[in-house]
């Protein structure tokens, strides 16, 4: 017997592999002849469907980067602030040398810190801040810089 992990999660089958990879040869699960059977279909083809099609659920976003999420900051709850030293100024490279935030989101999206929790330091924060969690830091002593 081996004490090897068991694995929970399959991998995808890859179509157009061969006979051997379980959906090669011929048609490779795709059906016969139509669009979806051929390569270079949009992710949006729903056939003729169009009363309630993906597109038209979209709020309307013009551009090219229409599909993709909005860019938001990363949220830091206030009670994880609770790590930092008194009297220490918060900004993003002390949050990420703590280990508070993931380095390559704080970078690319930024930080915001919300009033969810308590804090009991004296803190000087540089970074955005909502008006609840600032009036929590303002009541135990600190001060919000801008």
């Amino acid at each position: 017997m081996t004490d090897l992990p068991k694995i929970v999660t399959k991998r995808d089958k890859r179509v157009g592999r061969g006979y051997g990879s379980g959906k090669g040869g011929h048609t490779t699960g795709r059906g016969q002849k139509g669009q979806k059977a051929r390569g270079g279909v949009s992710i949006l083809f729903e056939g003729m469907k169009v009363k309630k099609s993906l597109i038209k659920r979209l709020p309307f976003r013009r551009g090219k980067d229409k599909l993709k999420a909005a860019d938001k900051p990363v949220i830091i709850k206030l009670g994880a602030l609770e790590l930092l030293s008194s009297g220490s100024t918060v900004n993003v490279d002390i949050l990420i040398k703590e280990g508070i935030v993931n380095a390559s989101d704080a970078k690319k999206f930024g930080v915001k810190i919300l009033g969810d929790g308590k804090i009991s330091k004296k803190l000087n924060i540089s970074v955005p801040i909502s008006k609840s969690a600032a009036k929590l830091v303002e009541q135990a002593g600190g001060k919000i810089l801008k």
